[in-house]
């Protein structure tokens, strides 16, 4: 990474834009890609609608899993770094393709979680939502109404949710600096927040081990992985 005007004074609206790259240094297993879930389960049987209604106690137990997976592993020092940034300028947020709450487990408050969240559950009865960060195993599969719960993430075939679609925009939108951590955001909408950020006047940066469709819109490209390039990037700040 070459060296740039980045200090306190500099940025005062940052955004982070993490993906699976940056859950995988924590331990959490990707869910795509060589040695991803979906190379060992089919996601027809265990991550969409319809397969949840054909049997729901089979799907919850698939997530009630990734929910034990996740919590063997603990946010490495990346996580930890955005944190710090967070206390340096506090306009700080983070928007996530992942589902684990690993950002939340390192204590950054002001998280968007695109596509929800293993810690949450809902009903579709009611519309009630019920958060346990702590358990792997579900505190209850139902609810006090007597309906069986979903997780509250987005499976296949699923929409994202228009007001986290148009809250990320807005985030985005309105920022001055953009760093995109372990995504390669080929999946819209997704794949349209570098450009955004970028169109909208904020100054880019990609931190990814591999290059990406996007790397060459971003003003600066940091090949580290994401605990690294974190580093770097805070040396930049705080020097």
């Amino acid at each position: 990474m070459d060296n740039f005007n980045f200090s306190p004074s500099s940025f005062k609206n940052i955004v982070f834009f993490t993906g699976a790259g940056m859950s995988a240094e924590s331990g959490v297993p990707t869910y795509r890609g060589r040695g991803g879930i979906w190379n060992e389960y089919k996601w027809e049987e265990y991550a969409c609608e319809s397969a949840f209604r054909s049997n729901p106690d089979l799907v919850l137990d698939f997530h009630e899993l990734r929910r034990i997976e996740a919590l063997k592993g603990k946010p490495h020092k990346g996580h930890f770094i955005i944190n710090e940034i967070e206390d340096i300028i506090k306009n700080t947020s983070i928007i996530t393709q992942n589902i684990d709450g690993m950002h939340q487990r390192a204590n950054s408050k002001d998280v968007l979680e695109l596509h929800g969240s293993l810690w949450k559950m809902r009903c579709e009865t009611e519309g009630t939502i019920y958060e346990d960060l702590d358990n792997g195993k579900y505190s209850s599969r139902y609810c006090d109404c007597g309906n069986i719960l979903r997780p509250d993430i987005i499976w296949f075939q699923d929409i994202l949710k228009e007001k986290v679609v148009q809250n990320a925009i807005s985030m985005i939108s309105s920022c001055d600096l953009f760093v995109s951590i372990g995504t390669s955001a080929v999946v819209y909408p997704a794949a349209g927040f570098p450009r955004l950020a970028k169109d909208s006047g904020a100054f880019c940066i990609e931190i990814n081990p591999e290059k990406t469709e996007l790397s060459q819109i971003f003003d600066e490209v940091i090949r580290e992985k994401a605990s690294n390039g974190l580093a770097l990037l805070k040396k930049q700040i705080t020097d």
